[in-house]
């Protein structure tokens, strides 16, 4: 999840910086919502993680 994050910021970056503002908005849209649903996957995780009373690191 965090790989196809980076991916789309970085195509955001290229496609900004080449003049495709548009694609560039749509790419950073995609990009914002993958980081945030892989932190609330992470939270999540260790919070499971943590009552099962296995380590979270």
């Amino acid at each position: 999840m965090l790989g196809w994050a980076i991916t789309f910021a970085v195509l955001a970056l290229l496609a900004g910086f080449l003049g495709f503002f548009s694609l560039a908005g749509a790419a950073a849209s995609i990009a914002k919502l993958l980081f945030l649903v892989f932190l609330v996957l992470l939270v999540v995780g260790f919070v499971v993680r943590a009552l099962r009373g296995q380590s979270v690191t």
